[in-house]
């Protein structure tokens, strides 16, 4: 029998659009954990740390070293409890990670259950799972992002200012609604490396008022050909189309299956569905995009403003002491709870009846469960298994978040 509370260790992975060396957040997280091995080297990027048990990147027992999903599959009903079982299987339903982000992420979607069923069973080396990917992502300081559709008004606006973008139009005089806005998406992503390179060329030169409420765009075109090129469609269909958010501490989005978005810069909590299933077709090298039709087909129009995408928070039962909200995105896998403890203050946090995963963004204090009292402090990870209560006692001020499933 395990122990219902123990320490974890992760791992980065070294996408380019990450941070570098300590400038990465994630980096400098992880490498907090005692007694790992894990050394930050300040020529790579550093993306992701991961802290869940998809065996992908596996996060794994401090003091044993052996990998969670091994774990919990050990002991699953000490750990996971029976109705999560019932719900979810016999696993972790939701991966919580740290993203250190230093240019945009490619311009994807994670497809919805149904989809990502056929595709696993299609070419289940790319598409390792059955399962669909709707998440969340938390500002941990500064964050920009696209996400969401625009309203479908606001993108004729532009089509209708400037005059570069009508060989996009499935026909003149239309009338702007999701299939338009489809059918266009596919005609940018569809378009030769010349007509995108043109459009963009013919845009740089319009005048700033022509482009209304929407003269963002001109600013951040530059610098998302610098980080891909001028031939990359991403920059068309995420300016054109999508919604920018500039985000700060403790601002949320949610993103649902089929949902398109990129994260442009910015250091974040994210957390999903377990599953590590997406399609690419922007910001990334043509020769590594995902089919354009199956992309295309699969979008969704909700959200469909900048507000739709934005996650709020609210006060939570769990909390015994006020000091923790919860940011609850409208899926059954996980919630997401943020506590947040001035030096000497403290917390507890009622049991759960299910699976969590906790973890220190900043500050030091004590982590009273199980019986067990043990120290916490800024990259510390903890798994937390159903029916236990958890206690913070903050030293120099403790900033935790929780995942979990019920």
């Amino acid at each position: 029998m395990v122990a219902s509370v123990f320490q974890l260790q992760c791992s980065c992975n070294n996408y380019p659009w990450g941070k570098k060396g300590r400038e990465s957040l994630a980096a400098t997280l992880c490498a907090k954990t005692p007694n790992t091995g894990f050394e930050i080297d300040e020529s790579k990027e550093y993306a992701e740390m991961w802290m869940g048990d998809y065996p992908v990147l596996p996060a794994k027992g401090l003091k044993s070293g052996e990998e969670l999903h091994k774990i919990v599959d050990d002991n699953k009903e000490q750990l996971l409890g029976k109705t999560c079982i019932e719900k979810f299987g016999g696993v972790v339903p939701f991966l919580p990670k740290i993203l250190s982000i230093s240019k945009a992420l490619p311009l994807q979607i994670h497809p919805n259950k149904e989809l990502s069923e056929q595709l696993h069973k299609k070419d289940p080396e790319k598409y390792t799972d059955p399962n669909h990917k709707p998440e969340i992502a938390i500002a941990l300081g500064p964050f920009e992002v696209f996400a969401g559709f625009k309203n479908n008004n606001d993108i004729q606006d532009l089509f209708s200012a400037l005059p570069p973008l009508e060989r996009f139009l499935p026909r003149k005089d239309v009338n702007f609604d999701n299939d338009v806005l489809k059918q266009i998406c596919y005609k940018i992503l569809t378009a030769s490396d010349e007509e995108i390179r043109i459009t963009q060329a013919e845009l740089a030169k319009l005048p700033r008022e022509k482009y209304g409420k929407q003269a963002y765009m001109l600013d951040l075109l530059p610098r998302l050909q610098q980080q891909y090129s001028k031939e990359d469609p991403g920059n068309l269909v995420a300016l054109l189309t999508m919604n920018f958010l500039s985000l700060s501490a403790g601002d949320a989005i949610y993103v649902p299956a089929d949902a398109p978005h990129a994260y442009l810069s910015g250091d974040i909590v994210e957390c999903m569905a377990r599953s590590n299933n997406v399609l690419n077709t922007g910001f990334c090298p043509r020769a590594d995009a995902d089919s354009i039709e199956l992309f295309t087909s699969a979008l969704t129009f909700s959200p469909h403003t900048a507000e739709e995408v934005k996650l709020g928070t609210s006060k939570t039962e769990k909390s015994i002491s006020g000091k923790t909200s919860v940011y609850a995105p409208p899926m059954s896998e996980f919630n997401m709870l943020k506590t947040s403890l001035q030096a000497g203050e403290k917390e507890s946090i009622r049991a759960i009846g299910g699976p969590s995963v906790l973890f220190a963004t900043s500050g030091t204090g004590k982590l009273m469960a199980d019986g067990n009292t043990q120290e916490i402090k800024e990259g510390y990870i903890f798994f937390v298994g159903q029916g236990v209560e958890v206690s913070y006692e903050a030293s120099n001020g403790l900033e935790v978040y929780q995942a979990y499933a019920e």
